[in-house]
């Protein structure tokens, strides 16, 4: 792990540039038949909207795991003079309203084995769902710090947070019944996401991601600017939302 926020904010915006607003990545979806009698189940020009995410109480992550999640995804993208970082953005919403859903759940993925190790080009590759991944991993690395240090890792001072991270990340850390690299990894990706996802996910607060690195937005019509090739555009960003008190009738 860098132990400045600059490098490491700079690396995470030029890693998402070409990946701002995407979904979660998650296994290929399934097929999903239907059969209908009488009426269609639908009406026209009717669409699917996603439904925003409230802010509130932690839905999935109890007290503890909301403490170690803040502190994590602080050292992931802290705040510095470019920005908000990780916390300040919500992006622990992010992650606890993903792990108290379908993508929590892996509902949508493969998940019957068989269970052997995988290789880097391989992915996801455990027998656990992200929430289940989260919640053994998270208890888990809190014990070991315990044992080691008296402290849980919400506890540490960022330097020392900065080392336990880096150290799953290169499997230093041996955990019991859960891989610390695979849940880092996944907590890096989510993180990522949350931060420069759509902010009608919960994440990416007031735009922050996308502001950082001049993204857009979900706006309605781009081609009076596809000619305009490495140029800065100075476009506020808009969500599927709008803006705050925006009205796009004026």
């Amino acid at each position: 792990m860098s132990s400045t926020g600059l490098s490491r904010r700079t690396l995470l915006a030029a890693g998402a540039v070409s990946a701002a607003g995407a979904a979660l990545t998650a296994a290929p979806q399934p097929a999903e038949a239907r059969t209908y009698h009488g009426e269609m189940p639908w009406s026209p020009s009717a669409a699917d909207a996603p439904v925003p995410v409230e802010p509130g109480p932690y839905e999935f992550f109890t007290p503890d795991e909301a403490a170690f999640i803040e502190a994590a995804v602080s050292r992931i993208i802290p705040k510095d003079d470019l920005g908000p970082g990780a916390k300040e953005a919500a992006v622990p919403t992010f992650l606890d309203r993903q792990m108290a859903g379908e993508y929590g759940r892996a509902e949508r993925w493969y998940m019957l084995g068989p269970w052997r190790a995988g290789t880097k080009s391989q992915g996801y590759q455990s027998r656990l769902t992200p929430a289940q991944l989260y919640r053994a991993a998270i208890k888990a690395i809190d014990e070991h710090l315990k044992q080691a240090n008296g402290k849980i890792f919400a506890q540490l001072s960022p330097d020392e947070q900065d080392k336990v991270l880096g150290d799953l990340d290169n499997d230093k850390i041996k955990l019991t019944n859960v891989s610390g690299k695979a849940f880092f990894e996944l907590l890096l990706q989510n993180t990522i996401e949350g931060f420069f996802s759509d902010p009608i996910h919960g994440g990416n607060r007031d735009m922050a991601g996308w502001k950082l690195i001049g993204f857009p937005g979900a706006r309605y019509d781009y081609r009076p600017y596809v000619d305009k090739h490495n140029q800065k555009l100075d476009l506020p960003p808009v969500s599927i939302q709008g803006r705050p008190g925006w009205n796009p009738k004026t």
